[in-house]
């Protein structure tokens, strides 16, 4: 598949991956292991070059950082709106690509533009503004703890599966004001979408659970986000509060999961620099910003489509066509390697930029460095069970994301007693939380398993 004309650069080394028409795949698990190797590749290609994001499905990664900015910052070219998409129009996408639920379009503040993106951004970023710092770092510690006690008596624990990936999903399920049932069934299947476990069903059933949340907060309004949508000027109806919500929770829950964790390895790693200190005594705040810069953990993604032909650097860009933003690329652009000397901390691109940068920024960053602070304080000796360099990365071609993070530590008694007599009904892992319990009839149904919310909630009345 040969790239746009004009975009192949005479005397492209051998090597680079676009030699001889060549697209790079984002999907297999040597870009896992190693994508600074490929953005090097790429850059030799110049601001941008084709790549394929799964089979069947093309787009333009941007590698370059003003390039990125050029992007970010002009919707008059670059739209959002995924149904401008030309090849998903013409059924030259697979309808069953996994990237699909990333790219194809929702009514919600990620995927529109204009008066319309204006509209449900800001019922969005003012429902956000209500959010309490004090109450959201108490809430993030208490989920924290709830957590930590579930394998403090162990030993050893995955602080991918067992801490970073249920602590979101867990704190969103406060943060939405789910009751007990409704907050499992979230928790099950958002797990589940994100970890590639029947997705069609797991959306249908996520759909379903959104709904029913919407329709109860609207009867029993309460202190809590999806309230707020509901309550808020924009007159949001019940399918925008929905997708509000399933953009609120994919952008929330993958992400901080991964910043977290990618962070605590960091921290975890060492650095015989620092008088070989934990994280060569690396503060918590210098560890998520240096994530954010080298290894962010939506490494590529904020995809656009141009509304004409555009001349991106020398790259014709094809109207209609995906454009996805390497954020991890950017930042370590070489071009900007000298300016990084005096740029300011956070001015990397990890949040995006324009009209369509983060509006969860501060909250965002206060539950990372509040989750990362719980875990070090609570496990004073935790460690590595591995070196730095046998950790494994989750292939995928948006995330910078571990497959797991196994730690030792000295075993400690649980500070809430109660937690393993109330809990003993919930799922002990990440993994068993996903899966679903066959129906059975009214007459011989088993007593129905408590899942992690409704468990916490019998820890912790919130």
């Amino acid at each position: 598949m040969d790239p746009s004309p004009g975009s192949h650069p005479h005397g492209a080394p051998s090597g680079c991956p676009m030699h001889q028409g060549q697209q790079t795949s984002l999907y297999g698990p040597e870009f896992a292991a190693d994508p600074h190797r490929v953005y090097e590749a790429l850059r030799a290609h110049g601001a941008a070059a084709p790549i394929e994001l799964s089979p069947g499905v093309e787009a333009t990664l941007v590698v370059q950082h003003e390039a990125a900015l050029r992007v970010l910052q002009n919707p008059s070219l670059f739209a959002r709106d995924s149904r401008r998409w030309v090849a998903l129009r013409e059924g030259q996408v697979p309808l069953d690509s996994p990237v699909l639920p990333m790219m194809a379009y929702r009514p919600n503040c990620l995927f529109t533009d204009g008066t319309e993106h204006l509209r449900l951004r800001k019922a969005v970023t003012e429902s956000l503004a209500r959010l309490n710092p004090s109450r959201l770092r108490r809430d993030v510690e208490r989920i924290g703890d709830y957590l930590v006690d579930q394998f403090i008596e162990r030993g050893s624990a995955d602080l991918l599966g067992d801490y970073a990936k249920l602590l979101p999903l867990l704190l969103f399920n406060q943060l939405f004001g789910c009751p007990g049932d409704i907050g499992d069934r979230l928790t099950r299947d958002m797990s589940a979408i994100f970890d590639g476990h029947d997705v069609l069903r797991a959306n249908a059933r996520l759909t379903e659970c959104l709904m029913e949340l919407v329709s109860l907060k609207r009867r029993q309004p309460g202190e809590d986000i999806t309230s707020w949508l509901i309550q808020h000027p924009a007159g949001l109806t019940d399918e925008e509060l929905k997708d509000q919500l399933v953009m609120l929770m994919g952008a929330g829950v993958e992400p901080e999961r991964n910043l977290i964790a990618n962070a605590l390895l960091a921290m975890l790693s060492g650095d015989p620099g620092q008088n070989g200190h934990r994280g060569g005594g690396l503060l918590v705040e210098d560890a998520i910003d240096g994530v954010l810069w080298n290894n962010p953990p939506i490494a590529n993604y904020a995809t656009h489509f141009p509304v004409q032909d555009v001349d991106l650097n020398g790259m014709i860009l094809r109207a209609g066509t995906p454009v996805l933003i390497s954020f991890a690329a950017a930042n370590t652009d070489p071009d900007l390697s000298a300016a990084r000397e005096t740029m300011a901390k956070g001015a990397h691109l990890a949040w995006g930029a324009g009209p369509h940068v983060c509006p969860a920024k501060s909250p965002a960053q206060l539950i990372a460095l509040t989750a990362i602070e719980k875990v070090l304080n609570s496990v004073p000796d935790i460690a590595l069970a591995v070196h730095p360099s046998a950790v494994e990365w989750r292939p995928g071609p948006f995330h910078r994301a571990l497959t797991s993070l196994p730690v030792v530590f000295t075993p400690t008694a649980a500070r809430h007693a109660v937690t393993h007599h109330q809990a003993t009904a919930a799922p002990r892992t990440a993994q068993e939380a996903v899966q679903v319990t066959p129906r059975h009839h009214a007459a011989d149904a088993p007593k129905k398993s408590k899942g992690w919310w409704s468990s916490f909630l019998d820890v912790f009345r919130v």
